[in-house]
C-alpha cells in the first residue's frame, strides 16, 4: 500500500479525556487556490488560524462525520480538515473562501517558494529562481500522447559557463487513465525497466532514458508515485551539450551530482492531496 511522505492531520476524533487546549498537536501550512494560504495550529479542542488575508481566528472543534470540523459560535466561519487537505466556508450560504488547500512540506530550506495545484492535487517547494509553467506538456511519447503537468525550469545562472542547457527542468505530470502507476508509462520505448524504490515511506516506480544527437545529450528519470490515482510522477529532464565539442578550457562540465541532489530535494517536498 502506498504511504505518502506527508503528515496526515487530525481525522475526526473524540477529544481525549482531560485534554487541555494548551497542548499543541501540530502546526500545518496549507497553500490554496488564488495564491491564498492558511497556517493552522491544531489543539485537542480547537484550531488557531492565520489567514493570508490578515485575519487571525480561533475556532472550536465541532462534531463531524467526515474529517475534522471547526466553527465559530454562529457557524458563519467553518474550517474543514481532512487528510492533508483543507478548506474554509463562510456565511449562511457556506461560500468557499479558501479552497483547494493542500498541506505544504516543512522539509524545504528557508527561502524556497511554494507551488500548489488543486487541479493536479499536489503541493511542492522549490528554490528561488526557478521558472514555473503551469501549462506544461510533455510531448516525448509522440502525437496524441501528450502528458500534462507543471514544470520547474532551472535558473539561467545554473547554466552559465557550463555545458548544461537552459531547458533543464523538473516536472510533475499526471496520467488520469493509468490502470497502474508505473514509470514506464511516462517514457518512450528504450527506457530502462522500472524498479521500485521506497524513500521516506513513499513508494516510487523509477525508470530512466538516455538519448543523444547533434552534439546534445538528453537524460530523463521518472519517479512515478505507486498507488496514486490519477497517476502522478516527477520527471527529471537534463539537457546538456557534449563537453567534447568545446575547445578545452572554454566550458566547464556541469555538476551532475549537485543537480540531481537539488532535484531530489525538490521531489521530496511533494505532497499529494488526499
Amino acid at each position: 500500500m502506498q504511504s505518502f511522505r506527508s503528515t496526515l492531520v487530525l481525522a475526526a476524533m473524540a477529544l481525549p479525556s482531560g485534554a487541555s487546549a494548551a497542548d499543541l498537536i501540530t502546526d500545518v501550512s496549507f497553500a490554496c487556490n488564488l495564491g491564498k494560504t492558511i497556517d493552522a495550529a491544531f489543539y485537542p479542542d480547537k484550531v488557531d488560524l492565520n489567514l493570508s488575508d490578515g485575519r487571525t481566528l480561533t475556532l472550536p472543534q465541532t462534531m463531524s462525520g467526515s474529517g475534522a470540523r471547526y466553527a465559530n459560535s454562529d457557524e458563519s466561519i467553518v474550517f474543514w480538515n481532512k487528510g492533508n487537505t483543507a478548506f474554509i466556508t463562510e456565511g449562511a450560504d457556506e461560500t468557499p473562501t479558501f479552497n483547494g488547500c493542500i498541506q505544504v512540506s516543512d522539509m524545504a530550506p528557508a527561502g524556497w517558494a511554494t507551488f500548489a495545484s488543486s487541479e493536479f492535487g499536489f503541493s511542492l517547494r522549490y528554490p528561488p529562481g526557478y521558472t514555473v509553467n503551469g501549462g506544461y506538456v510533455y510531448e516525448g511519447l509522440g502525437p496524441g500522447h501528450d502528458i500534462t503537468g507543471v514544470s520547474f525550469t532551472i535558473p539561467a545562472g545554473m547554466t552559465q559557463g557550463t555545458n548544461l542547457a537552459d531547458d533543464t527542468r523538473l516536472s510533475v505530470e499526471t496520467l488520469p487513465d493509468a490502470a497502474a502507476c508505473t514509470a514506464d508509462l511516462f517514457l518512450p520505448e528504450g527506457a530502462s525497466t522500472p524498479t521500485t524504490v521506497t524513500e521516506n515511506g513513499t513508494d516510487y516506480s523509477v525508470a530512466s532514458l538516455s538519448d543523444a544527437g547533434a552534439g546534445n545529450i538528453y537524460e530523463e528519470t521518472v519517479y512515478a508515485l505507486v498507488g496514486t490515482s490519477p497517476c502522478l510522477a516527477v520527471r527529471y529532464f537534463v539537457h546538456s551539450a557534449n563537453i567534447a565539442n568545446f575547445d578545452p578550457g572554454t566550458v566547464t562540465a556541469f555538476d551532475a551530482a549537485a543537480l540531481t541532489a537539488e532535484f531530489d530535494a525538490i521531489r521530496k517536498t511533494l505532497i499529494v492531496g488526499q
